[in-house]
């Protein structure tokens, strides 16, 4: 029975290690060839007399209502130049970067079809971590301000957020904003739908980022992930004692959802536990959905309603011993 069972395990694995590389090997053969415009380069290293050439050929760059002053200040500002030249000692050279955003976008492509390939530029913005990465119609722009390394002396920000400001977490970043146009926004206030939400976005980056662990997917340190994983029956323990699942109580997301230094349970275990916890377990419930339900399509998935998808998942963290 033992021979047995091994025997079987083993061709569970072999299957999927085989499902995996034809999938690999589709995504391969998909052509993506993105055109990388380099935004900052072209404005830091301008000079005054090339401003109306600027605005001319990149006039999404310099919007209305803004005088000529504030960008010629910028433009030879010396702490925006030092900034610059800080861009350039990391990313004078592009080509990695560019050959692993394609080889996001194939997977993109191999999932949704319909993907259109924007132009991406590469731009010194204002330090907004909440727009690392936008992309929008036929354009994505990329602030490699805020990839130079967490201990990057020009941060001054808290850990929780400086941690993320990794070159590692481009990738990552750039499915996210993706995620915004194919994910539905909950059409509910309830804890549940925020926490599947965000679980479907985590599960893009599961498809399209195999190379990827689980912390870099979702912007935790390792030790967070261990973290969640020790606690995980814990915590949904808490949840459904709490009755928490289906509460449309506005405080809940900024306790559990959004970006912050720790999850507030009101327990001694807060200090320890890393934000957005309730973005970590969607992300558990959607994989046990998408693993009790191999007739689902991803496409499928994104569309369907939270409770539909919890109550298929299965989901059941196990209990720690």
């Amino acid at each position: 029975m033992k021979k047995y069972f091994l025997l079987l395990t083993f061709c569970l694995l072999l299957f999927s290690c085989d499902q995996k590389s034809k999938v690999e090997k589709a995504v391969e053969k998909i052509p993506v060839k993105l055109k990388v415009i380099r935004f900052e380069k072209a404005f830091f290293e301008a000079t005054p007399k090339d401003l109306p050439s600027l605005k001319s050929e990149y006039p999404f760059f310099f919007p209305e209502g803004n005088d000529d002053k504030v960008w010629l200040e910028k433009m030879q500002n010396p702490l925006w130049k030092e900034l610059y030249q800080e861009v350039e000692k990391k990313y004078s050279n592009f080509d990695i970067e560019t050959n692993e955003i394609e080889a996001v976008f194939k997977h993109l492509k191999y999932y949704f079809p319909e993907t259109i390939l924007p132009k991406v530029y590469t731009v010194i913005a204002e330090m907004d971590y909440n727009n690392k990465v936008i992309y929008a119609n036929d354009k994505m722009v990329i602030a490699l301000e805020l990839y130079l390394g967490k201990t990057h002396k020009f941060y001054q920000f808290p850990e929780y957020i400086k941690q993320n400001f990794e070159q590692r977490q481009l990738l990552p970043d750039i499915v996210t904003n993706y995620s915004l146009r194919k994910i539905p926004p909950p059409s509910d206030k309830i804890l549940l739908s925020e926490m599947i939400y965000y679980g479907k976005q985590l599960y893009l980056k599961d498809i399209t980022l195999p190379d990827y662990t689980d912390d870099e997917k979702i912007g935790y340190l390792p030790e967070q992930i261990i973290w969640c994983k020790e606690n995980e029956s814990y915590m949904w323990r808490y949840f459904i004692d709490k009755e928490l699942l289906y509460s449309s109580d506005s405080k809940l997301a900024n306790r559990f959802i959004n970006l912050a230094p720790f999850s507030k349970f009101y327990l001694e275990i807060d200090n320890e536990s890393p934000g957005r916890i309730g973005q970590w377990i969607g992300w558990q419930i959607v994989r046990s959905f998408m693993d009790n339900n191999n007739d689902i399509t991803v496409q499928q998935m994104l569309k369907m309603d939270a409770k539909e998808i919890f109550e298929k998942s299965k989901y059941k963290p196990k209990k720690n011993e």
